[in-house]
């Protein structure tokens, strides 16, 4: 029903480009041997018999001793993929430790709670960040064999005083760089030298850490690694987890002065056509380009559809919670992560292609057909990108590799020594 909904509304001069997008079959394979037995008895415990082909190749990548970057279309179990080395070497030798950098804490936390989901014995993980208690910092350098913390907490608070690390040093075997792709430009030239530091850091202490990346948006992941470390890493990107069909539409405001090509606002129209999906029925997800954007269409829709509830976020915080100083962050990512939604709505500008492969996959975490509108500002610039759209699009959206998209990975500015 949802597909002749969609059928339905799709029509007119305002819809510039659409293209189908087959199912995937994942590309199952035993779990490796050699893992140590608990590790074996976490994944049976959590109904895992087998590994997406990917994953196993990371987990064989790693235990050769390489440097990994994984570099998978979201949702494809890339998380697994990186833990799997960490839990095994942690099984059998819990003095090891491993450093989880995240670019945010709520991501952190996530990571945390992904981690307590194997329940491993002698799995010991913990949060440093500038939340972290003072009296709790000493006692997460003793025992914690798995840290969680970001670039800026480690350039603040452990390389400075890396005296004070020098037993997590001394024991470091693996670094996780998860959401790798944040680390670009100027800011990513910064973590560079953070990350180079590390590795001076560890050698110090006689340790050569492993690296495992990982991100679902970097074009360049093989460059992006070079850039960062100075140092080679096994690229796993060939995506062997299953994905539902799609179909993605580009959809222009309509135009109001042909002389000047001005078209109406993209947020109205994005509200229009939000209002339209939920109106048939369809569990929708509405991505703008800023927040005030996206409380615009929140407050256009409430004036349409009085009788439904239109909840926004920004980062997963909702507004109500912001105002009584709680963080709410799990509603939307848990939607998602369940597959309770039919479309995705990106109002307010034309993305690059590498998005296409992203954002579309939110909605799609479970095996449900999802579909992806996409609509374009009222610029010329964006509107003859949204007109000239064609077949090469389509090819893009459904190669197995990475969307080329320039050097979306480099780093550049100041530059980051070995």
């Amino acid at each position: 029903m949802a597909i002749v909904t969609w059928n339905e509304l799709l029509q007119g001069e305002e819809l510039a480009y659409r293209t189908e997008i087959p199912a995937r079959r994942a590309d199952v394979v035993p779990i490796p041997d050699g893992l140590h037995p608990r590790v074996l008895d976490s994944l049976a415990g959590l109904g895992l018999d087998g590994l997406y082909r990917h994953q196993a190749e990371a987990f064989h990548a790693t235990e050769r001793g390489e440097h990994i970057v994984v570099s998978t279309g979201t949702a494809s179990g890339k998380t697994l993929a990186f833990n799997l080395p960490v839990l095994n070497a942690l099984a059998e030798e819990p003095k090891l430790r491993a450093l989880y950098l995240y670019p945010t804490k709520a991501l952190a936390q996530d990571q945390a709670r992904a981690l307590a989901a194997f329940r491993l014995p002698r799995l010991r993980p913990a949060i440093y960040d500038g939340d972290t208690e003072t009296e709790r910092r000493w006692q997460i350098r003793k025992w914690a064999n798995v840290i969680l913390t970001n670039p800026d907490m480690l350039h603040v608070g452990v390389l400075p005083h890396h005296d004070r690390w020098g037993d997590v040093l001394q024991n470091l075997r693996y670094v996780v760089v998860d959401e790798a792709h944040v680390y670009r430009g100027v800011f990513g030239s910064h973590v560079a030298n953070v990350l180079r530091r590390l590795r001076r850091a560890a050698a110090i202490y006689g340790a050569e850490p492993q690296f495992l990346l990982a991100s679902a948006t970097i074009a360049n992941p093989g460059e992006l690694v070079e850039s960062l470390l100075g140092v080679e890493a096994t690229v796993i990107g060939k995506d062997a987890a299953p994905r539902a069909a799609r179909t993605v539409a580009f959809w222009n405001p309509p135009l109001l002065d042909e002389e000047l090509q001005l078209r109406a606002s993209p947020l109205g129209e994005g509200a229009r056509l939000l209002g339209d999906l939920v109106e048939r029925g369809l569990r929708t997800i509405c991505f703008a380009k800023s927040r005030k954007a996206a409380e615009a269409s929140g407050l256009i829709l409430c004036e349409r559809l009085r009788r439904v509830e239109v909840e926004g976020t920004r980062g997963g915080v909702t507004d109500d919670r912001v105002e009584h100083g709680q963080v709410e962050r799990e509603r939307l990512p848990r939607c998602s992560r369940g597959g309770d939604d039919d479309v995705l709505a990106a109002c307010g500008c034309l993305p690059r292609l590498r998005l296409l492969r992203v954002e579309p996959r939110y909605p799609g975490r479970g095996q449900r057909r999802r579909d992806a509108v996409v609509e374009s500002v009222r610029q010329r610039a964006d509107a003859r990108r949204a007109r000239r759209l064609r077949h090469p699009v389509r090819e893009l959206l459904s190669r197995e590799e990475i969307v080329p998209g320039g050097r979306h990975a480099s780093t550049y500015g100041a530059k980051a020594r070995s």
